[in-house]
This record gives structure tokens, sequence and C-alpha cells, in this order.
């Protein structure tokens, strides 16, 4: 099985912080632990987007050889959409509130989507730690626990992309308690507007993505306990991968 591997943010937009703790660098350890554990099992062809000195060789190139193409991809993706609620063959809905992306962020999320429409991608599963509006980046939050973002179920691949997340749910909801945030609470919580997980009917079917906020970043501010997150966390990821990808 083809897992493309997606560690959020990078050196431009470095995503959450809390203190001196930046959370691109988190979400790179632990998608380095995670492929590290898949690259054992031969059943895994696995992918990664970015590395320590920032994006993968292959994907840099692609950013520049098809920046035409991802452009011409992401308009009319959203055109289409646009379309369809015009239509009502979909229905608009309230979603979490998430971050401002920049531009060249949502260039690289509509690239890495037409990326994996393209390489014959099983899986791709977006790596983050959470974080909402604080006093300042030295302040803990209320906020805490895991939870895992899918594609809204009118897309098409909703529902494959929901199974696998409910069995990574499974396997996390084993060591971590689930996000008290209401609007996290299930735990598993369709999207239509996170373009990592399909906005604007981005993906195909045969495409299953997941984002998984794996906690809230000042839950992990002291080392020890980060380090054992990383550990526990890509192996419950892997675990799960497992059990959706090959059920005994």
């Amino acid at each position: 099985m083809k897992i493309l591997l997606v560690p959020g943010h990078d050196n431009k937009s470095p995503g959450a912080i809390y203190g001196n703790l930046k959370e691109k660098d988190m979400n790179l350890v632990l998608a380095n632990k995670i492929m590290d554990i898949l690259k054992k099992d031969q059943r895994f062809d696995v992918h990664i987007t970015q590395n320590s000195s920032g994006y993968t060789p292959g994907f840099v190139d692609f950013f520049k050889a098809k920046s035409k193409s991802v452009e011409i991809f992401m308009e009319s993706s959203k055109a289409n959409m646009e379309s369809h609620f015009a239509n009502a063959t979909f229905v608009k809905n309230t979603n979490a509130l998430h971050g401002l992306a920049s531009e060249d962020t949502v260039f690289k999320l509509y690239g890495i989507n037409k990326w994996a429409n393209t390489n014959d991608v099983d899986a791709v599963v977006h790596i983050h730690f959470n974080d909402y509006k604080r006093k300042t980046k030295w302040a803990m939050g209320d906020r805490k626990g895991f939870a895992i973002y899918v594609p809204d179920e009118q897309f098409v691949n909703g529902a494959k992309s929901r199974a696998l997340a409910e069995s990574i749910f499974a396997e996390l909801d084993k060591e971590y308690i689930v996000s008290n945030y209401y609007k996290e609470m299930a735990g598993v919580v369709p999207d239509q507007k996170l373009i990592a997980v399909g906005a604007n009917k981005t993906l195909i079917y045969s495409v299953r993505s997941v984002l998984v906020e794996y906690g809230y970043i000042y839950e992990f501010g002291n080392v020890d306990v980060r380090q054992k997150a990383y550990n526990k966390m890509s192996e419950l990821t892997v675990q799960a991968l497992k059990k959706y990808f090959f059920p005994v």
C-alpha cells in the first residue's frame, strides 16, 4: 500500500508555537518515526513530503515543474465546487474554525493532492499538533486531546477516509484523551474546507486522506513527555494502518 506522510507546515509557515517549540519540528519528528516503522514492513511503500532540509527533492521538482497545472487544478476545483453549491448538488456544512493558510501553503497542499491523485497513493496522512489563540506563545491553553479530520461524507473519498480515521482513532484512544474542544469531541471530524483532506473535490475516490491533530502543542512542552509521545503515537498510528489495510 502506498502511503504519503505529510508533516504539516514548513520553514515559511511553522504552525503552532509554544515557547520555543514549533509545530513544524514536532510534525517532522513524528512523521519520520512513523515512516521508519512503516519501512520495516514490505507491504508498505512509504513517501514523505519533507525532510530536515525542507521539501524533498521530488516534491520541490514537482511544485516547480507542475506549478501552472497545479494553479489550474486549484482554480478549476474551486469553481466546480461553487457550481455544486449553487446547483444544490452539495450541501454547504459548517466546519470547525481553522487558521488561514498562506498562499504558498495553499499552493503546496493543492499540489500534494494532485501528486497523490496521479501517483497511485492509497492513503495520505497529514501530521499536526493543534493550537488556538492564546494570550502569548508561552501561555498554556484549556483545550487538550487529539482529533482526526476527514473529508465531508459528500466527497467521493469520504467513506474510505473515515474508515481509516476510525482505525487510527481506536488506537490513539487507548492512550490519549479525545479533544475537549466542543467541535472536536466526536474524535473523528468531517470537514469541507480543509484542503488536506480534499476540499473542493480535489482527491479522487481511491485516495484516503486524514489529518491527525495529535494533541495541543502546549501539552508537550516537557521534553520527556514529548519524546515518549512521539514513540507511542508513531507505534499506534502504524498499528492502525496495518489493521486497516491488512485486517486479520
